[in-house]
């Protein structure tokens, strides 16, 4: 506050100015001190006697009308008061405070649904404490549908008035769910600035993706976007899969026909079901054949034998 030296002979205006920097609100009894108010008062009534308890009581009686005043944050200043008495100079400071503040902007109305909005503060003069509205920080989950291999476009924008200065944007991603659970999302760090598109969309990006707005590091919202991708893949793409989905089904049959299976006798014996046709065939030619291979060499025998006799 601007106070006057001293020494100061009684001004012939009450010198009531005092700009506050934001946040601060005005408020009188809120944002000046009791040895303010007293310095103020010794400048009228002197620095004893009972002319300054006068002063003092003056002080808080001209002012007391403002304390249900409900104000947005901006920047205030006391008036000048004509007269070099406090009795007039009190009363038509304070009404000329009134006056100056019913000129103030008014506060602004909370935009649901969701959001800290520090243009909708009030400062209660009653109390000297401020509220925000009461909205969650989590904006509701807005749905997007998008088909396979075309592009999906995110605007993480509010509905409310956003700070100019100091406005950051960052991305998070929860694959193939729709949730608002902070603990299921991952950084994105290559997503920045308010809006982030991905093409083409592919059945991987399904889930929820999420953008958070920080000015100077506080948490302004959070949105919430469920992507759901749907169609059929490209006809390119859908051959190339069924051709490489009978590479990997036939790979192992071919593998094993590489080495036929070569059945000895006695296993061709022991599984009847090995005996087909072509097997049967197979097995009298050699039973033939072994029969004859028999006979001659008994025959070739015998006609030796008898010779040499």
């Amino acid at each position: 506050m601007a106070l006057l030296p001293q020494g100061s002979a009684v001004p012939s205006a009450l010198v009531a100015l005092m700009v506050f920097r934001a946040p601060a609100w005005a408020c009188l009894l809120c944002f000046t001190s009791h040895k303010e108010r007293i310095r103020i008062c010794q400048i009228f009534a002197g620095t004893e006697g009972p002319e300054l308890e006068k002063c003092e009581e003056a002080f808080a009686v001209a002012f007391k009308g403002l304390l249900d005043t409900e104000i947005s944050e901006e920047t205030c200043h006391f008036l000048r008061g004509p007269g070099g008495s406090f009795k007039v100079a009190f009363p038509d400071a304070a009404e000329k405070m009134r006056k100056v503040i019913t000129q103030l902007k008014e506060v602004r109305a909370c935009i649901p649904p969701c959001g800290l909005q520090e243009v909708a503060r009030r400062f209660h003069c009653r109390g000297c404490y401020s509220t925000v509205c009461d909205l969650p920080l989590d904006c509701p989950v807005q749905d997007l549908t998008v088909i396979r291999g075309h592009q999906a476009k995110f605007s993480c924008t509010v509905n409310f008035q956003l700070p100019k200065e100091e406005i950051t944007y960052s991305w998070k991603f929860a694959g193939g769910v729709r949730t608002q659970d902070v603990s299921y999302f991952q950084d994105l760090p290559q997503a920045r600035g308010y809006l982030a598109r991905i093409r083409p969309v592919q059945p991987a990006h399904r889930g929820t993706f999420s953008c958070v707005i920080q000015h100077d590091q506080l948490l302004l919202a959070r949105l919430y976007f469920f992507l759901n991708v749907t169609g059929a893949p490209p006809r390119g793409e859908t051959e190339l899969q069924v051709s490489f989905r009978e590479v990997l089904r036939w790979a192992p049959r071919e593998a094993e026909m590489i080495e036929p299976w070569r059945p000895s006798l006695g296993e061709l014996l022991a599984r009847p079901e090995a005996l087909t046709l072509s097997n049967q065939c197979l097995l009298a030619a050699v039973a033939a054949l072994a029969s004859a291979s028999a006979t001659l060499v008994v025959w070739v025998f015998f006609r030796w034998y008898f010779k040499g006799n």
